[in-house]
């Protein structure tokens, strides 16, 4: 393994599940449970805010509880050892904070944010939302949403993420299934630009074929190996 200078990690569920967070779309996964279209889109929202504000009321009360696991901590240290590290999360959790990651995207936003759609107003919240909470910038009652990205919607920083893959030399996906865009696309966009491509999963994803690497196990186990190969082989001025 040669030394890498710009690495960007995008991880997906599969790194909080041995945290105890759910997956989406494996056959126990929170789809199975819930319809996505009622809780997870602007038209769900628009139908009936009290359910989906019940769902998100119910995450956010585990997401309080949730503990980050080793996989949370390798790349924390990655990060830590080396300045050229950016991690992508499409995770709503707040794990990569907790153990340490401070290099870090929220493509898909916050579990632990509310976000008030009358004014745009973005603030740390952990206890539940109603249709009755007023947002604590405009006063605005009715209009606060969990700071979530939706089917439908647009994911967060995505220019920062365009520059990103077209400047790193290592593209690193970790616990994606590969079903969701645009983040499914990452793995092209870094290798157009020359990047070296990675992944580590529990099984191969959908889009496996396209890195030029495959490695599988747990995340507790695969991503603190190769955070350590990574870290014996650099270079770092």
């Amino acid at each position: 393994m040669r030394p890498f200078e710009s690495i960007v990690i995008l991880t997906g569920a599969g790194l909080s599940a041995e945290s105890g967070v759910s997956t989406f779309r494996d056959p126990e996964g929170i789809w199975s449970k819930y319809d996505w279209r009622e809780v997870a889109t602007p038209e769900g929202f628009d139908s009936n805010p009290a359910y989906v504000h019940e769902f998100y009321n119910m995450r956010r009360r585990i997401h309080r509880d949730i503990k980050p696991n080793a996989a949370h901590f390798a790349l924390a240290r990655l990060e830590n050892e080396h300045r050229g590290v950016t991690v992508i999360t499409q995770n709503v959790d707040a794990l990569h904070e907790a153990a340490g990651s401070k290099s870090l995207i929220h493509m898909h936003g916050e579990a632990m944010r509310a976000l008030c759609a009358a004014c745009g107003t973005s603030v740390p919240w952990t206890d539940d939302l109603s249709v009755a909470t007023p947002c604590p910038s405009c006063g605005s009652v009715g209009r606060m949403r969990p700071d979530v990205v939706w089917f439908g919607e647009m994911p967060y920083h995505m220019e920062r993420i365009s520059e990103l893959l077209s400047e790193c030399d290592l593209f690193i996906s970790i616990g994606t299934s590969g079903h969701v865009y645009p983040a499914a696309s990452f793995v092209a966009e870094a290798r157009a630009a020359g990047a070296h491509t990675v992944e580590l999963n529990l099984e191969p994803s959908q889009g496996a074929r396209l890195f030029a690497e495959g490695i599988y196990g747990p995340a507790t186990e695969v991503v603190p190996e190769y955070v350590h190969k990574l870290l014996s082989v650099r270079t770092f001025e």
